[in-house]
């Protein structure tokens, strides 16, 4: 069953009860995996392999997002600025225990690659914070995949 989260800003990034960071070097060019990010946004299932279904909506301000297992997300892109920061709120999902979440992806050079920061900030139930503190390890491993499926797809297109 879907349900429309609290709508919460940029600043939850940093004010969040919970707060999940990785970080990953790439050899892509913060501009090329911005692009990827921001304006490719279908072919986030072609290196994210949690992702089932990506496609912008209401002319890019919005996504929509399926992943593997059933869970959907409606999302409104919150902040966009390249090639550093691409951020986004989840407005609906149909993930039990959710009531804020927003995700941040900050692009920082790297001698002459990128940085790629990932911070999955949410509140949500007791039950809901417990079993994301728990699947800490398979969400950091989730991402170091995506984001070396991604640099590999960049290079492949000489992007």
């Amino acid at each position: 069953m879907a349900r429309r989260l609290r709508p919460v800003g940029p600043d939850f990034i940093e004010s969040a009860p919970l707060r999940l960071v990785f970080a990953r070097e790439v050899t892509a060019s913060p501009d090329a995996v911005f692009r990827a990010l921001a304006d490719d946004v279908p072919g986030w299932t072609e290196w994210f392999s949690a992702v089932t279904l990506a496609r912008p909506t209401e002319d890019g301000a919005g996504r929509e997002i399926r992943l593997r297992g059933g869970i959907r997300f409606q999302e409104t892109v919150l902040v966009a600025t390249a090639p550093e920061v691409y951020a986004y709120r989840v407005d609906v999902t149909n993930a039990p225990g959710a009531r804020a979440l927003v995700e941040e992806w900050r692009l920082t050079p790297d001698g002459t690659g990128t940085r790629v920061q990932w911070t999955f900030a949410t509140d949500g139930t007791a039950p809901f914070r417990l079993a994301l503190r728990l699947s800490r390890a398979g969400l950091g491993r989730t991402f170091r995949d995506a984001v070396t499926a991604l640099d590999r797809r960049l290079a492949s297109t000489n992007v």
